[in-house]
């Protein structure tokens, strides 16, 4: 039984996440900028009202969330917008790299103090974030914030090691949820279960990967 902080658990992966640690028995907390009558439903503990691109909402969360450590924090918070060469929309790339990357980031560090040797990070990112994988373009703005986040959770691996930390880099698939417009190969409970796999696996050999959901190593 662990204590697990899902932030950005309204909806779609996050949401289905929340649903099956809690169905094994975890403890689980809850966080969102606004919450959503499925997360009510179905969560024991709902921590709503943190927007992550704003640094006073998140220095709140740590006292929010009690004196309770944290055994593994999800990071699943994330916007995706449209962005192609024509016409690129600038401030939706600003918007996507302020959620994606720097607001991943900022909680991951707000709540390092809650983080004993032992517990570890999982950010969602995308393999689109890959700069060998890219064959097709466009998407500049969650393309550019996705491989931000990939290269700040390395660097955050990295420094985090010696104190007993792990973090793990995480492709979810492609899944049918309100971001992809209901496309996709797997459901979100299809995916979380991989998901979920991933970071139970996760050990300080292998902080810092980025993985495919299903366990497949993916290029930078």
């Amino acid at each position: 039984m662990a204590n697990v902080v899902v932030v950005g658990a309204n909806r779609g992966i996050g949401l289905e996440l929340v649903r099956q640690f809690q169905q094994r028995g975890d403890h689980v907390a809850s966080v969102c900028r606004k919450s959503t009558p499925a997360l009510v439903e179905i969560s024991s503990r709902v921590i709503e009202g943190i927007d992550i691109t704003s640094v006073d909402s998140v220095a709140t969360l740590p006292a929010r969330l009690g004196d309770d450590k944290i055994d593994l924090l999800v990071v699943a918070a994330g916007i995706l917008e449209r962005n192609g060469l024509d016409g690129i929309d600038f401030e939706g790339v600003e918007r996507q790299l302020d959620v994606n990357a720097i607001g991943a980031l900022r909680v991951a560090t707000t709540l390092l103090s809650k983080l004993p040797k032992g517990s570890k990070i999982a950010f969602l990112t995308s393999r689109m974030g890959s700069i060998a994988d890219n064959g097709s373009g466009g998407y500049y703005g969650y393309r550019m914030s996705k491989a931000a986040l990939n290269a700040g959770a390395r660097s955050l691996s990295i420094d985090l090691r010696p104190r007993g930390v792990s973090v793990t880099i995480l492709h979810p698939g492609f899944v049918r949820t309100d971001m992809t417009g209901g496309a996709g190969d797997l459901s979100a409970a299809e995916s979380a279960a991989l998901l979920i796999q991933r970071m139970d696996a996760l050990t300080l050999a292998t902080t810092g990967d980025f993985v495919h959901a299903n366990g497949q190593a993916l290029p930078w």
